[in-house]
């Protein structure tokens, strides 16, 4: 072997490593409890987080509050019984008794200090998309009232989980990642 087909051979190894295979995300979104007995997740603390603004101006949350969560319940192999399935969000979502206490709390570590009537306590991986229903690695306080412009993309992507044309967690990461492109990088 030459030097530069070592140096090449190197190469790929170290972006291999880096990158990871090609072909897989970059990443895996972390896997949280799932449904369970609700409590009042614990929030960071305030002024933590840190909007960010995606390239076609819509805001995203901070990777490092919410890089997203997805429940251990929903798999590839569960679809029909879980997101597939008529109602299932219904049936697993948190109260209302639980979340309005962590929306306040989580609006104070992303900074915001305007109404809670005007922001959504948004599931990052949608619980259509097999999100974590309370992991607080899944729920930020996305700025504007619902429905909003996230809410058509994470209708689309569970219409093509469920259809079978694009895996469930390729759906996941692409949402995870940036909602505002997450179409485009499961196409």
């Amino acid at each position: 072997m030459n030097t530069i087909s070592v140096l090449s051979t190197l190469a790929v190894i170290v972006l291999v490593i880096v990158l990871g295979d090609v072909g897989e995300a970059g990443a895996d979104v972390v896997v949280g409890p799932g449904p369970t007995n609700y409590t009042v997740q614990p929030q960071l603390a305030p002024g933590t987080c840190h909007y960010r603004i995606a390239a076609n101006g819509q805001t995203l949350p901070d990777p490092n509050c919410t890089p997203g969560a997805i429940s251990p319940k929903v798999t590839q192999d569960t679809l029909g019984t879980t997101i597939c399935r008529t109602a299932y969000t219904k049936s697993i979502r948190p109260p209302a008794s639980i979340t309005e206490i962590e929306k306040r709390e989580n609006a104070a570590a992303y900074g915001y200090t305007g109404s809670l009537k005007d922001v959504e306590y948004d599931h990052l991986v949608p619980l259509e998309l097999g999100g974590d229903p309370n992991d607080p690695r899944n729920l930020w306080i996305e700025p504007g009232a619902s429905p909003n412009p996230k809410d058509g993309v994470e209708s689309r992507l569970h219409e093509l989980v469920c259809e079978g044309t694009v895996p469930l967690a390729a759906a996941q990461e692409a949402i995870a990642t940036d909602w505002t492109t997450a179409l485009d990088a499961v196409r």
